[in-house]
């Protein structure tokens, strides 16, 4: 009798471990289902199809982090086209200026109205000048935090008598403001903006 009463102690021994083995291999077996499910969801939401004359294509999101030197260049660069391509027109240049200041801190506003103040723009204007530039390089540090950058770039002033090649340096950091609008898609903003350098060929200084 005894000898049967531990049999069955033994049996029920037996089947407790085999119901704790087969209850963490379910939970186990769920988790990691969980997780996979998980990752397709995620991976659903980074795709994005595009309809593209009459087709169907299929594009990949990617995290902002992946992409940071290249939205910050291009925040830069859209920033010095505003602020420095110019037509001669006064509502023109108000606004490229306006655009240019939703992309900038006061620093900026400072710049655009010294340069009002010493008739920079009535020149311009009063000599038909078109003012164009070109960013050759930019310098990034997005290792720090407000993100610092030093913006190397050629202006080219034409009138109907000569054309000026100038070159431009600029410092400043830039901040992300953790928003998109349409008047700063990137989101965000350039602070502490100045002028490092800017002179033509033969090393004069201009006016701006």
């Amino acid at each position: 009798m005894f000898k049967q009463l531990k049999n069955i102690d033994s049996a029920f021994q037996h089947i407790k471990k085999f119901s704790l083995f087969f209850l963490l291999a379910n939970v186990v077996t769920l988790c990691f289902g969980i997780y996979k499910f998980c990752e397709v969801i995620r991976a659903e939401r980074q795709t994005v199809h595009v309809l593209y004359n009459g087709k169907l294509l299929q594009a990949f999101a990617a995290d902002r982090k992946s992409n940071l030197e290249v939205e910050l260049r291009d925040h830069i660069k859209t920033f010095h086209q505003y602020f420095f391509n110019l037509s001669p027109d006064d509502k023109a240049i108000q606004g490229s200026m306006v655009k240019a200041l939703y992309l900038a801190d006061q620093s900026a506003k400072k710049a655009y109205d010294n340069l009002r103040e010493q008739g920079y723009y009535n020149n311009l204007i009063s000599a038909n000048i078109s003012q164009e530039i070109t960013v050759d390089s930019t310098r990034l540090d997005i290792n720090v935090y407000p993100y610092a950058f030093t913006c190397y770039a050629t202006q080219k002033l034409s009138r109907s008598s000569s054309t000026v090649f100038r070159k431009l340096v600029t410092q400043g950091t830039v901040r992300d403001l953790k928003i998109q609008t349409d008047n700063n898609p990137h989101g965000f903003l350039i602070q502490n903006w100045e002028t490092l350098f800017n002179a033509d060929a033969a090393g004069k200084k201009p006016g701006l």
